[in-house]
C-alpha cells in the first residue's frame, strides 16, 4: 500500500503543477535578433539578384541594393526570346523557354527514375541477405566520393561510343543525359532510402506473405506507400539538382535547341565583352519558379509526412 500511496501522490503532484510561466518577447528578443540576422543572411543573394533582374543596368558592378532605373525589360527581353546585342560579338538569340521546358522534362524523368531505381535498390539491401550485400553498399559510397569533374571525360567517351551504336541514348540526346544522371545519382539515393526502410518493421512483410502477396506486391503495395515521405524527399533532390546542373549537361549537349537553362543561360555571360547580367538575373528568378512551386505543393509530405509511423492507427 505504501507504493501505492506514493504513486498516488506523484500523480497528484503532477496535476497540481504550477504551470510555466509564458515567456514574454523581454525574454527572447535575442532569439528573434538571432533569426532576423540569419533570415537577412540568407536572403540577401536572392535580394541582390532581384535588384539586378529589375534593374536598368546591364552590368554587375553597377546593381546596388535597390534599383536606381527601375525596369521589367529584361523579364519581357528573355520571354520574348530576343536579348539585345552584345558588343563585339554580334547579336545572340536567347531561347529561355525552350531551354527551360527541356530542363523541366529532363529533370522529372530523371527524379522519376531516380526514386524508382533507388527504391529497388535499397529494398534489396534492406530486406534481402546476399553475397556481396556489404561490399556493393560500400561500392555505392565509396563511389561518391570522387568529384563529377574527374567522371566528365569518361562519360563523354562512353556515350559517344555507344551512340554510335544506339544513337538514341547518345551524345546530343535526352535519354543519353538522363541515363547518365540516373547512374551518377543512384548511390547516395540508395543509402537514404534504404535507412527509412530499415525502419519499417519486417512484420509488414511476412504479414503480407502469408495473405498470399507476391515480393511485387508486397513492394509496390506495402512497403512503398509506408515510404512516400522519404519518396518524395529523393525525388525532389533529384529535381532541383537536376535543375542546377552544368558540368555533364555542357559536354553531352551540343546544339542549340538541345541545351538545358544551366547551359544556356550561362551564354549570356560567358564572354569577356558580352555579358548581359540583366536578362541572366531575370532567367535566374523565373527559373527558380518551378523549384519553388514544387517545393511548395510537398509541404504535406515533407512535414506532415514524416510523423506518419509505418504501424500507426
Amino acid at each position: 500500500m505504501s507504493a501505492l500511496s506514493a504513486a498516488v501522490e506523484r500523480i497528484r503532484a503532477r496535476e497540481q503543477r504550477v504551470p510555466r510561466k509564458k515567456l514574454s518577447f523581454a525574454d527572447t528578443w535575442w532569439r528573434h535578433l538571432i533569426g532576423l540576422i540569419a533570415g537577412a543572411f540568407a536572403l540577401f543573394p536572392v535580394w541582390f539578384v532581384a535588384s539586378a533582374a529589375f534593374s536598368r543596368e546591364d552590368s554587375v558592378s553597377g546593381t546596388t541594393f535597390f534599383p536606381n532605373h527601375f525596369t521589367t525589360h529584361n523579364f519581357s527581353a528573355i520571354l520574348r526570346n530576343h536579348v539585345v546585342d552584345r558588343s563585339h560579338t554580334g547579336f545572340v538569340d536567347s531561347r529561355f523557354l525552350h531551354w527551360l521546358l527541356n530542363t523541366i522534362i529532363i529533370a522529372v524523368l530523371a527524379a522519376i527514375g531516380t526514386v524508382i531505381l533507388g527504391s529497388l535498390a535499397a529494398y534489396a539491401f534492406s530486406r534481402f541477405r546476399f553475397r556481396g550485400r556489404r561490399m556493393g553498399m560500400m561500392a555505392l559510397l565509396l563511389i561518391q566520393m570522387f568529384p563529377q569533374i574527374l567522371l566528365v571525360v569518361a562519360l563523354y567517351l562512353i556515350v559517344l561510343n555507344v551512340g554510335g551504336i544506339f544513337p538514341f541514348i547518345g551524345l546530343n540526346t535526352y535519354t543519353g543525359l538522363i541515363i547518365v544522371y540516373l547512374g551518377g545519382s543512384l548511390g547516395v539515393n540508395a543509402w537514404l532510402l534504404k535507412g527509412f526502410f530499415d525502419t519499417i518493421p519486417s512484420e509488414l512483410d511476412e504479414s503480407a506473405r502469408v495473405d498470399g502477396a507476391t515480393p511485387a506486391q508486397i513492394f509496390w503495395g506495402v512497403v512503398l506507400p509506408l515510404a512516400a515521405p522519404v519518396l518524395v524527399v529523393v525525388g525532389l533532390i533529384s529535381f532541383i539538382s537536376t535543375l542546377n546542373e552544368f558540368v555533364i549537361a555542357s559536354a553531352m549537349m551540343q546544339t542549340t535547341d538541345h541545351l538545358t537553362l544551366a547551359v544556356g543561360m550561362n551564354g549570356f555571360i560567358d564572354q569577356q565583352y558580352g555579358q548581359r547580367w540583366g536578362p541572366f538575373a531575370a532567367g535566374t528568378l523565373l527559373a527558380a519558379i518551378p523549384a519553388a512551386a514544387l517545393f511548395m505543393s510537398l509541404q504535406k509530405w515533407l512535414i506532415g509526412g514524416l510523423t506518419q509511423g509505418a504501424v500507426k492507427g
